[in-house]
């Protein structure tokens, strides 16, 4: 195992110069298999540490290789892209970015779920390791990846060959910001954070003149009805001990009021940590959508698409708890906290089922402890009360960001040492 001690070896000098790369990235963030801006500033940033670096991969991913004499690989993942989301003016260094999306809409953009503090944690890891050659040996992969948000990045970049394009690995390690107080840490073996499906449901009706509805077929009632009908789905189809989510958050119809249109568009989201509730969840708003649009006598069966899907993320059991032990020795157990499932969705667990290796995935927190109740593994109630600001809100900008991105540097430096070799030479 390489040495801890040595890789953190002179980490408070390179805080100022993370701090304004994090800044940097902060105000210029990019929606998803956008990301050219940021993907140039990390590969500038990856070879001047001395890496190999591909860009390109997947669309916009980045790889840097640093390779140091013979020993196992490690894999160090953070992701690039931003939301569609309006920052609100709170730091000096706020986005004022627009994108356009994938429906064509000319959209505000903001890193509201903190990708920017990996970009800017994975860069300082990979310099760390770069100025201390003689405390490991081996090769390390700093994988850039795109469109995280989307599902769709990690997928982008095995299907362009990442695994025969790049050295072999023997673990894949992950983390990623949350609400919670800063320098914290919270993982879990096993399940780790939901699968989630996104899908788009177009009712069709006939549309016409509000005065006279009984020549019509009402879509807007017809997506009414739906919405209603999925909450049972949970309520009554699921049972107590499962957990799963069903969310429509976009409803779109017609455009005047004396106008009913010829069809409505809903937008759902779907959360489940078990395969088989998944698939139940999944056939039943099919049959209750397909049900409704029958009892209202649509002429034209509603249509069903995808948006985009995320596997479940599930920790190797014996490389989390050995990582958890490594955190704990580091920085003591007040600030390593096993957590529940999360339901939020992430596809960097992709990287190690296509490897066939132990991936590891945690969190870490990045707000004023004050924020939050005494005993932080109850964070998530500051976040229900709204006294904390919640991953993808225009208010998730990290306080205390010198400790935020000192820990993260420090986790990942920690869970890489556990693999890395000691020096040879």
């Amino acid at each position: 195992m390489a040495t801890h001690g040595t890789l953190i070896s002179g980490l408070d000098t390179r805080l100022d110069d993370l701090e304004a790369l994090y800044q940097d990235l902060h105000q210029h963030p990019e929606l998803s298999f956008q990301e050219k801006r940021t993907a140039s500033v990390l590969a500038e940033r990856l070879a001047a540490a001395g890496c190999e670096v591909t860009t390109g991969v997947g669309k916009t991913g980045v790889v840097g290789v640093l390779r140091n004499g013979v020993g196992p690989g490690v894999l160090l993942r953070a992701d690039m892209d931003a939301l569609p989301v309006k920052e609100i003016d709170r730091v000096t260094y706020r986005s004022r970015t627009t994108g356009i999306d994938p429906d064509g809409v000319t959209t505000p953009v903001m890193h509201a779920c903190g990708h920017d503090t990996h970009m800017a944690a994975l860069v300082g890891a990979v310099e760390q390791l770069a100025a201390h050659p003689d405390a490991w040996s081996g090769s390390v992969l700093a994988v850039c990846q795109p469109a995280e948000e989307l599902g769709a990045g990690a997928r982008a970049m095995l299907e362009d060959g990442f695994l025969d394009r790049f050295p072999p690995f023997d673990v894949a390690l992950g983390q990623h910001i949350t609400s919670a107080p800063s320098t914290h840490l919270y993982a879990r073996p096993g399940v780790f954070m939901a699968a989630a499906d996104s899908l788009r449901v177009t009712v069709y009706g006939r549309g016409g003149h509000g005065a006279v509805p009984q020549a019509t077929i009402d879509p807007v009632v017809i997506a009414s009805s739906i919405v209603l009908r999925l909450q049972t789905i949970v309520a009554r189809e699921v049972a107590p001990n499962d957990v799963a989510v069903v969310t429509v958050a976009s409803f779109h119809a017609g455009s005047k009021e004396n106008v009913i249109p010829a069809e409505a568009e809903l937008k759902l989201n779907v959360r489940t940590f078990k395969p088989e509730v998944r698939t139940h969840v999944l056939d039943a708003i099919t049959r209750i959508v397909r049900a409704e649009a029958a009892a209202a006598g649509a002429e034209r069966e509603p249509v069903i698409a995808p948006i985009n899907d995320f596997p479940l993320c599930v920790n190797d059991v014996a490389a989390t708890q050995t990582i958890m032990a490594a955190f704990t020795e580091a920085f003591g157990a007040d600030h390593v906290h096993e957590t529940e499932p999360k339901a939020g969705s992430e596809d960097f667990g992709c990287f190690g089922e296509a490897a066939g290796v132990p991936s590891v995935f945690w969190n870490f927190g990045g707000f004023d402890p004050a924020l939050y109740p005494a005993d932080p593994t109850r964070a998530h109630l500051a976040v229900a009360s709204g006294q904390a600001p919640s991953n993808h809100s225009p208010q998730f900008v990290p306080t205390g960001l010198r400790p935020t991105l000192r820990r993260a540097v420090e986790a990942m430096l920690t869970a890489s040492a556990i693999w890395l070799a000691p020096a040879t030479r």
